[in-house]
Order: structure tokens, then sequence, then C-alpha cells
């Protein structure tokens, strides 16, 4: 990222609340997850917030394929996996490390429905014994949602923390489940 990037924003209003989805003409550099709000139960709309942070002008083509990609995993999860991930220009992305391998091997790994419990995923990029370092790359993790961090838990099976809040990652898990359950029919 060897010059300073002009930052552009998009709001969107989703079943979680506001996700606002942050980045350069490069790529996404995050997207987070608005307060703790709880999440509206069976709800699955999406759309574009006019809060004053973007205008039709200012949005990257990073930040409309981040949108598109969002909206389809709310309400058309389907189509998801024949869509191209927007591109992801955070610094962490950048550089080759330990949390960067963990973060794409989870993305590749570990499909929608699906869990994995920090230790496991910690076998799956050859460190075995790094399941706290793991979790640590699950909390730097500058796109939720898209990197599915909520898809790791515990290996007792219980939930674990989720930067968005524990409502939030059961919400993302059930709606997952739910949805794969159908597709099974």
């Amino acid at each position: 990222m060897g010059s300073t990037c002009r930052m552009t924003y998009k709001v969107l209003e989703s079943p979680l609340g506001k996700i606002e989805i942050s980045g350069c003409e490069a790529g996404v550099h995050r997207v987070k997850i608005l307060g703790k709000m709880s999440p509206r139960p069976e709800s699955q709309e999406v759309a574009s917030s006019g809060d004053g942070r973007e205008s039709p002008a200012e949005t990257t083509a990073a930040l409309a394929q981040c949108a598109a990609w969002l909206e389809a995993y709310f309400c058309a999860p389907e189509l998801v996996k024949d869509l191209p991930l927007p591109p992801l220009h955070h610094p962490l992305f950048q550089q080759d490390s330990f949390r960067r391998q963990v973060l794409w091997k989870l993305m590749t790994a570990v499909k929608f429905g699906d869990t994995v419990s920090y230790q496991q995923l910690a076998a799956l990029v050859g460190k075995g014994g790094a399941a706290r370092a793991v979790g640590g790359a699950m909390r730097d993790n500058p796109v939720p949602i898209i990197i599915p961090c909520h898809r790791v838990i515990l290996s007792s099976g219980k939930l674990g923390n989720y930067t968005g809040g524990a409502g939030v990652k059961e919400w993302l898990l059930a709606h997952e489940k739910r949805l794969k359950g159908k597709w099974a029919n």
C-alpha cells in the first residue's frame, strides 16, 4: 500500500443493522458492523443508507462490488459462491503473514453453513498448536462476513467471541445453517 489511500465509505442497512464498507480505488479496507445491535430475526432486507458519508460519484467499483456481495449474502446467498470477491486492500492483505494465511484459509476451506474450531483452523494452516493466534487473526479480521470469522467456534462447540457481538455471530450461523438446509432438500 505504498501511497496513502483516498478512503470512501458506503453504508448499508442489513438484517444486522447498519454495515459500513470503507475502501479506496484499489479495494475494500474494512467491513464494519456498526453498533452492537440485536439482529432482526428472519429479516433479509439490504439497502443503501443515505447517511451523508457517500455519494454515487464517490462510490468506488470495489465498494459497489462489496455492497452487491453483501446484498447477495443476506438476500440470495445461493448466488454468493458464483460472485467474485471484492478486491481487498487492507494493509493486512498486502503482506505475507500468519494472520493473512489464516484468513485466506478460512475463506477457502470453510464453506457456507459449516463451522471449524480455532484449533482445527490452526491445523489447516500447518500450525496445530496456534489456536490462540488464530483467535487473534479472527479478532483482527478487517472484513467480517466476507472472510467468515463467524464460522470459527470453540472446540467445545460453544460460539466463542465475535467482534460484532455474540447475537450477531449466532444470527449469521443460524442464517447460513437454515439456508444450507434448504439447499440440501
